[in-house]
């Protein structure tokens, strides 16, 4: 096995396969250490003040605006100036740093690609390395590929890149330093970034971001501060390195305003991470008796929750300067059901029209199928223009009562219930198997589709509202009857496969145990 140059006090349990090492370089290996060491202890901390926030709410608090920081919300501040790559996103394409999806997708038509180290891949040790490798070509122009006779190379004009980390929440297991785990986020951030941050650069781009599951401005400040350090020592102008986050917490829809206060030498606007943000919902509130969601299909972005959230984060954009880019279009083309295929296709018209007439930037799409008629909506109204960041809305004026105004409750059906079971087998098995973004019943499913799945039936069980519309409260054992019910299906359509029976176990463990796990993938990262 190929030997690395490690720091002192790291260590490496990960295998090294052929190429790896040209990933895990010493400068690389030198700044993940040097990040660890200074910001992990705030991120411990940062980690534990969720789960004080958690217990909090599970004990009866609301959210709410945060009086320590209205003069920031009250101010006549601006982030500081987009760079040109990042001027024009009408419609961003996201996907997991497979090799394939990467070409495909930086050759899709979009204006930016979000190249996905999170939520839609598994992270396990070899996608991850095996990602930067991708990322690293990709950077470069070189990246290709032959697969069954067909070979797969880069346009000459391709999407703007834009690179997902990983959450505050997952660790790097395989890396330890000082005997401990690492942040995945830090992990996938630095080794991008001494790759790739000077080549960008050089091609008129630069290294841009995506950050998830924020719950707080403070959990932004850490990542400014981990910007501010790593521009220093990669010897980059500081506000080189540009991020956009996603508010798909109820908690960060409180904090809008302050999360790009805090990145604003570094920010480069908002994402309404719709799927998330519904899970996030449900978990923070689990233990509220009366909170109840119908099925997830019923909770669609008109939702009262959801259009408050949506305006609000549009808003707060504009009136910084910063751009704000819609939500996930999930659904993807449906090729033999012409007809169930002009229903999904106009979910997305409708969807992408809505946003752009509310003022949206631009929005995402699952699958390259859906780029142009995303990129159709927005042309209609945005025209030439590049963004619409001048259309401002003094108008909205969104409270927090708008923002936990949870509607729909009703239906709730048996064939909703079947579907979060289906689904979340299906999912896990996948996910398991090393596959993190499934293609299931027409809808493209990562883990915050996963997470709203096997939420909802653990709520369902709980909740006084949780009643289906034939009259039956959902039950524990109503769930237990179900699983093998829902598995025999996904294996008629998958095969039979050893991961799908985990699937299903981990499922019901999941769905019916007295506690809830935080997400879903912290005890599926201790399988792979």
């Amino acid at each position: 096995m190929t030997q690395l140059q490690l720091p002192a006090g790291m260590e490496i349990i990960g295998e090294i396969k052929p190429g790896f090492a040209s990933i895990l370089t010493p400068e690389a290996l030198a700044l993940i250490a040097k990040l660890t060491r200074t910001f992990e202890p705030r991120r411990q901390e940062l980690l534990a003040a969720r789960t004080a926030r958690a217990a909090r709410m599970d004990a009866g608090e609301r959210p709410d605006f945060l009086p320590e920081t209205a003069h920031i919300r009250a101010g006549d501040w601006k982030i500081a100036p987009i760079p040109k790559a990042l001027e024009c996103r009408r419609v961003e394409i996201t996907g997991p740093v497979e090799r394939k999806m990467v070409i495909n997708a930086l050759n899709s038509g979009a204006d930016s690609y979000m190249t996905d180290f999170e939520d839609s891949n598994t992270p396990n040790w070899d996608n991850q390395v095996t990602g930067q490798l991708n990322m690293r070509d990709a950077v470069r122009k070189t990246i290709s590929m032959e697969q069954n006779g067909k070979s797969y190379k880069l346009n000459e004009t391709t999407a703007t890149l834009v690179v997902r980390p990983r959450g505050w929440h997952l660790d790097e297991k395989h890396v330890l330093v000082d005997g401990r785990r690492i942040s995945g986020g830090v992990f996938d951030f630095a080794l991008f970034m001494v790759h790739n941050a000077k080549e960008q650069l050089a091609r008129g781009a630069g290294p841009y971001f995506y950050l998830p599951k924020l719950e707080s401005h403070l959990e932004a400040r850490l990542w400014n501060d981990i910007f501010v350090m790593t521009q220093n020592e990669l010897g980059l102008p500081q506000g080189t390195i540009k991020a956009t986050v996603l508010i798909e917490t109820i908690l960060a829809a409180f904090e809008m305003d302050e999360i790009l206060y805090e990145l604003r030498e570094h920010s480069s606007g908002l994402n309404a991470g719709r799927w998330d943000y519904i899970f996030s919902c449900i978990k923070k509130f689990k233990n509220d008796k009366d909170f109840c969601l119908a099925d997830r299909a019923k909770v669609t972005m008109t939702a009262p929750f959801m259009r408050a959230y949506a305006l609000l984060l549009l808003k707060t954009c504009h009136k910084r300067n910063a751009p704000a880019i819609g939500g996930m279009a999930a659904l993807i083309p449906i090729k033999n059901d012409p007809e169930k295929n002009d229903i999904a296709m106009g979910g997305v018209r409708t969807d992408k029209a809505r946003d752009a007439t509310d003022g949206y930037d631009g929005g995402w799409v699952a699958h390259p199928g859906l780029v142009d008629l995303a990129m159709g909506e927005f042309k209609k109204v945005l025209g030439d223009k590049l963004n619409q960041i001048d259309k401002q809305r003094p108008d909205i004026n969104v409270s927090a009562a708008d923002l936990l105004n949870f509607q729909p409750e009703t239906p709730i059906t048996e064939a909703g219930l079947r579907y979060n079971i289906n689904v979340g087998i299906h999912y896990l098995g996948a996910w398991l198997a090393g596959n993190g973004c499934v293609p299931i019943h027409n809808l493209m499913e990562d883990a915050a589709t996963a997470e709203i799945s096997r939420s909802q039936v653990w709520q369902w069980i709980r909740s006084t509202k949780g009643v289906l519309d034939d009259g039956r409260k959902v039950t524990d054992a109503m769930v237990r009857a179900m699983i093998p019910e829902e598995l025999a299906k996904v294996k008629a359509l998958v095969g039979d496969g050893a991961t799908y029976d985990r699937a299903a176990t981990i499922f019901e463990e999941m769905s019916t145990s007295d506690n809830f796990a935080e997400f879903l993938t912290l005890p599926l990262y201790e399988e792979i």
